[in-house]
C-alpha cells in the first residue's frame, strides 16, 4: 500500500468500512453514504454480506464490498485485515470512514496512517467488557490515535469518556441526529392504526423498547421491572422489539403481558402505538432510537448515561439511575397513570429532538470528510466548522491543524 497522495479536486472517493449491519451503526452508515452519493461522491460500503444494511445499499444503488468479520475479537480477524487491505487497493479511497470497534481495530491496524482514515467508535469499545479485555481496549484506542486522522463522537458524552480514558488526538464531536421528514410527530388516529396494524390492544397501556436485545441495551432489567409495573397498571404491555445475543434467553424468562416481536425493519409504527418508550441502557453513545421516539411525539424514560442525558430533558421525559429496576418501574408507572403527565412530555418532544437534526449532522459529517479527502484547501477547512453549536465548539478546535 502507497503513501497517501493528494489529488485534484475532483469529487472524494469514500470507503465505509463497518461490522455492524443491523441496527442504529448500519443506519447511520446508511444515511451518510446516501447523502455523500448525493453530492456527486463516489462512496461505497464495506461489511459483511448478511443484514439489512446490505439490502439498503442495493435499494439506493451503492456498492457494497463484501468483507467477513466478526463482531467479538476473533481468530479470524488476521483474515479479516488481509480482505479489507485488499479492498483498500482496489477501491483507492481518499478517505476510509472506520464505523464502530472492529472496523476502528482491523482498520487502523491495515492503514496505519498511510489513507486519510476517520474512526467513529458509536460507543467505546472498552464499555463492553471489563477486567484485562477493557484495559486492552483503552490502551489499544490511546495508541491507535497516531493512525487516525481524526476520531468522531456522535455526542460530548463520549467525547468525555475518551478524554477521560487519556485517549489523545484529534477528536471532535458531530452529534447523531434524525430525519424528521421520516419521523414527523404521530397523532392520535395514528396510535390507533398503529396499533390495529401490530394487531395490539386499542386501549392498552403500551411501553416499548427498540435497539438489539443485548446487554448493553438493558432490556433484561425492564424485563425484571415489569412484575412491579404490572402490580401498578395490570393491563399494561412491554414491546421488546428487536433481536440480538439475548433475545433467547429474555423470551424464556419473560413475564406475561411482554411481547417480544422480533427485529422491524420500519420501527415507526411502534412509535406510533407506544404510549411511551423506554431506554434502559447500561451504554450508549447517542442512540438513533431516542431521537426517533422524541421526534414521533413519545416520552420517554431513559437511563441517566452519557449519550441519553444529553438528550432526554425533565420536559420531555425521566432520566432514572442505571441498573435500577426498581427506579425504572417508578418512572413508568408514574407516566402510565398519569396521562396529563405524559401529555405534556408528549409535546415537548418534537421541538427538543429538532435539535437534532439529521440534515445538520451529515452537512457536520461531509466537511469533516471533505477536509480529510483535500488537506491544505481552505474552503475545506472552513466548511467543516460551519454550523458548529456552541455545545461542538470545544472539541471542534481540536481539530484545528488537521492534514
Amino acid at each position: 500500500m502507497t503513501s497517501f497522495v493528494p489529488r485534484g479536486p475532483r469529487a472524494p472517493r469514500v470507503l465505509h468500512v463497518t461490522q455492524p449491519t443491523e441496527g442504529g451503526v448500519a443506519a447511520y452508515v446508511e444515511s451518510a453514504c446516501a447523502d455523500q452519493s448525493r453530492r456527486g461522491w463516489t462512496v461505497a460500503v464495506a461489511a459483511p454480506p448478511r443484514g439489512r444494511l446490505g439490502e439498503r445499499l442495493a435499494a439506493i444503488g451503492l456498492p457494497h464490498l463484501p468483507w467477513l468479520a466478526a463482531r467479538a475479537p476473533h481468530p479470524a480477524d488476521l483474515a479479516a485485515a488481509v480482505a479489507l487491505r485488499r479492498i483498500v487497493r482496489r477501491f483507492r479511497p481518499d478517505v476510509v470512514h472506520l464505523h464502530s470497534s472492529k472496523a476502528g481495530l482491523v482498520g487502523r491496524a491495515v492503514l496505519r496512517g498511510r489513507v486519510p482514515t476517520l474512526f467513529q467508535p458509536h460507543g467505546w469499545s472498552w464499555l463492553a467488557c471489563g477486567g484485562t479485555l477493557a484495559t486492552a481496549s483503552t490502551l489499544w484506542e490511546r495508541v491507535a490515535t497516531r493512525w487516525t486522522q481524526l476520531g468522531l463522537c456522535v455526542g460530548q458524552g463520549e467525547y468525555r469518556q475518551a478524554r477521560d480514558a487519556g485517549v489523545g488526538g484529534p477528536l471532535t464531536v458531530v452529534r447523531n441526529g434524525v430525519d424528521l421528514a421520516r419521523f414527523p410527530p404521530a397523532t392520535p388516529d395514528e396510535r390507533l392504526a398503529a396499533r390495529r396494524d401490530l394487531g395490539l390492544s386499542r386501549r392498552a397501556p403500551l411501553v416499548v423498547c427498540v435497539g438489539r436485545i443485548t446487554r448493553q441495551k438493558g432490556q433484561d432489567l425492564l424485563v425484571e421491572s415489569w412484575p412491579q409495573i404490572a402490580d401498578h397498571v395490570p393491563d399494561a404491555c412491554l414491546a421488546l422489539v428487536g433481536d440480538g445475543d439475548d433475545y433467547g434467553r429474555l423470551r424464556r424468562d419473560a413475564p406475561p403481558g411482554v411481547l417480544m416481536p422480533g427485529a422491524s425493519g420500519d420501527p415507526r409504527p411502534w412509535y406510533a402505538a407506544a404510549d411511551l418508550v423506554a431506554l434502559p441502557s447500561r451504554w450508549e453513545g447517542l442512540p438513533l432510537t431516542v431521537l426517533e421516539a422524541m421526534a414521533t411525539g413519545r416520552s420517554v424514560v431513559a437511563a441517566a448515561v452519557p449519550g441519553l442525558t444529553e438528550v432526554v430533558t425533565p420536559e420531555t421525559g425521566a432520566l432514572v439511575e442505571p441498573q435500577d429496576p426498581a427506579a425504572l418501574a417508578v418512572a413508568i408507572v408514574a407516566r402510565l397513570t398519569d396521562p396529563a403527565m405524559r401529555h405534556e412530555e408528549e409535546r415537548a418532544a418534537p421541538s427538543r429532538a429538532a435539535e437534532f437534526d439529521l440534515g445538520v449532522t451529515l452537512d457536520r459529517l461531509a466537511a469533516h470528510t471533505l477536509r480529510l479527502a483535500r488537506p491544505g484547501q481552505p474552503e475545506a477547512g472552513a466548511a467543516a466548522g460551519a454550523g458548529t453549536s456552541a455545545a461542538e465548539e470545544t472539541a471542534t478546535e481540536e481539530t484545528a491543524g488537521l492534514g
